[in-house]
């Protein structure tokens, strides 16, 4: 599946970036100028059944990732410098890291489920992301989460109108999956946590992952914390 990529920027290093479930390229809004001024060239993803990518309702994470490196292939380089994936798009990168499909200097992992239960219920589930994406409109969005801004409401709400329910479900309806990120990676996670909790943090870490903290903050680290998540990251933004 060739996907949809948004192209940023002339730097000679390369990063690339994958949001996560529900979102798009868009998600990414306000990191992408602070990559290209840090001197990245920046390829912003579509995942599959988001944005402006094709839809799948067979789609699994293995092929999910392929597609990935598929394509970002011809834009790529020699060299694939950062990562990030926020959740669903960490998910992704484990996967890819995990298979040797892609192998970037440095992963950075944005409060990601390294593991999934699998054996949803395809319409249920299906039908449980329907429910969510009738909720994400801009209305929406500015009462359910209000640490968002309005540029955030949005952005997010255009891609609630792109995302394809039965192809991010998917993936759910098969065999659980299980990645283990790579050591020298990072995790930069909410604290408190609901997909990376505290016992989970400590084996990270004592696998050799770089675990970092942002207090308070929600799950979409940066849309509530911005300031604190570019602190998290002095590898990153210079």
């Amino acid at each position: 599946m060739k996907l949809h990529v948004e192209v940023h920027g002339r730097g000679k290093r390369t990063a690339v970036l994958l949001h996560g479930m529900t979102g798009s390229h868009e998600s990414w809004w306000r990191v992408v100028p602070l990559l290209v001024e840090s001197g990245y060239r920046v390829l912003a993803v579509d995942l599959p059944g988001h944005g402006l990518s094709p839809r799948d309702d067979t789609m699994t994470v293995d092929r999910a990732a392929r597609s990935i490196a598929e394509s970002i292939a011809g834009d790529c380089g020699s060299v694939l410098n950062l990562v990030m994936g926020h959740s669903y798009g960490g998910l992704l990168l484990a996967a890819a890291v995990d298979t040797a499909l892609l192998t970037p200097e440095l992963s950075v992992y944005i409060d990601t489920p390294f593991t999934t239960r699998g054996g949803w219920d395809r319409a249920e589930l299906t039908a449980e992301y329907e429910q969510d994406k009738r909720a994400r409109t801009y209305d929406g969005l500015r009462a359910s989460r209000p640490f968002y801004s309005d540029q955030d409401c949005v952005v997010e709400a255009r891609a609630a109108e792109h995302f394809d329910p039965a192809t991010a479900a998917a993936p759910a309806t098969g065999p659980g999956v299980s990645f283990e990120p790579e050591p020298g990676s990072i995790i930069v996670r909410a604290k408190p946590s609901s997909y990376v909790d505290d016992e989970t943090a400590a084996r990270h870490r004592s696998r050799g992952v770089i675990v970092r903290d942002v207090p308070g903050a929600a799950h979409s680290v940066w849309y509530s914390h911005f300031d604190q998540f570019v602190a998290a990251l002095p590898e990153v933004f210079q």
